[in-house]
């Protein structure tokens, strides 16, 4: 099932300006030993995004100026703002001169209760925690997934990997970018860019929830971080493999959940933290 499509009602407001490009082309000095050449290169844009819901400010993030509907969506449902896809409806995505606000209106009960977390994120890059106003509410109860566990096999996750791989063209013209890939129930994987690793999750997480698949994996081109696990047990994944290691916390975490933790996932190895993985 294809996106439903997302058609934002404009409203009048401050002077409105050109979406920005998730590219910037640059002027640059390559110097290599003796030798120094002027070149062109493309750098990945970073723009401030607004999550406002119901006409307030909720949080600000650094991101890829590309996939904002997905970002609206999956932002919503792994930080516990809505509890489904349905409970979101995106008004406007309002550029400006300064960044780019995505309005949202979210039910009633949804909105008092975000205004009792008391937290206004002011991400750097897609910083989940920044912000928080105690450190009570930054380590935050996990939802637990599945008991059926994961059905994937250790070649599933590198076969995962390679195709990651291939399908980053923004990180292939810039080298500075994470990407993150959702496999579903039927074998397909979904893959976003972001400059901000928790981004690309939401936006991964916000474009498969919004063709109403089910997420099963969670596939990311960075570390395993505590964020990262526990916007994946959020929307439901079984597993997380990440090419690099976990932290400490990211273990503990998992093991709350019920998530198999995958580390190193650089074929022909792969380390198992945590859960198990079928046999083939």
């Amino acid at each position: 099932m294809a996106p439903e499509p997302v058609v934002p009602v404009l409203k009048e407001g401050p002077a409105r300006a050109a979406p920005a490009s998730p590219l910037q082309a640059v002027e640059a000095q390559r110097i290599e030993g003796a030798t120094a050449q002027h070149i062109r290169e493309e750098l990945a844009a970073e723009v401030p995004v607004a999550m406002q819901y119901n006409n307030r400010p909720h949080a600000v993030m650094l991101a890829t100026p590309a996939d904002l509907e997905d970002f609206a969506v999956g932002f919503a449902l792994t930080e516990r703002i809505v509890a489904q896809v349905g409970e979101l409806k995106l008004l406007d995505i309002q550029w400006t001169a300064h960044g780019v606000a995505l309005e949202m209106q979210i039910p009633a009960e949804r909105a008092v209760a975000l205004l009792a977390r008391d937290r206004n994120l002011t991400g750097r890059t897609g910083c989940g925690l920044c912000g928080t106003a105690t450190l009570e509410a930054a380590i935050r109860p996990v939802r637990r997934v599945s008991s059926a566990g994961t059905q994937l096999t250790a070649a599933d996750l590198w076969n995962g990997m390679r195709q990651l791989s291939k399908r980053q063209p923004l990180n292939a013209a810039t080298g500075s970018v994470h990407a993150a890939g959702m496999l579903t129930a039927d074998g397909s994987l979904t893959v976003r860019e972001d400059v901000g690793r928790h981004n690309a999750i939401d936006k991964a997480a916000g474009a498969v929830l919004r063709a109403g698949q089910r997420p099963e994996a969670l596939l990311v081109t960075s570390r395993a971080s505590y964020e990262v696990v526990h916007k994946a047990a959020e929307v439901g994944c079984t597993l997380v493999a990440a090419i690099s290691a976990p932290t400490a916390l990211a273990l503990r975490l998992a093991q709350e959940a019920g998530v198999t933790l995958v580390g190193w996932t650089r074929e022909p190895r792969l380390t198992l933290y945590c859960g198990a993985l079928r046999t083939a």
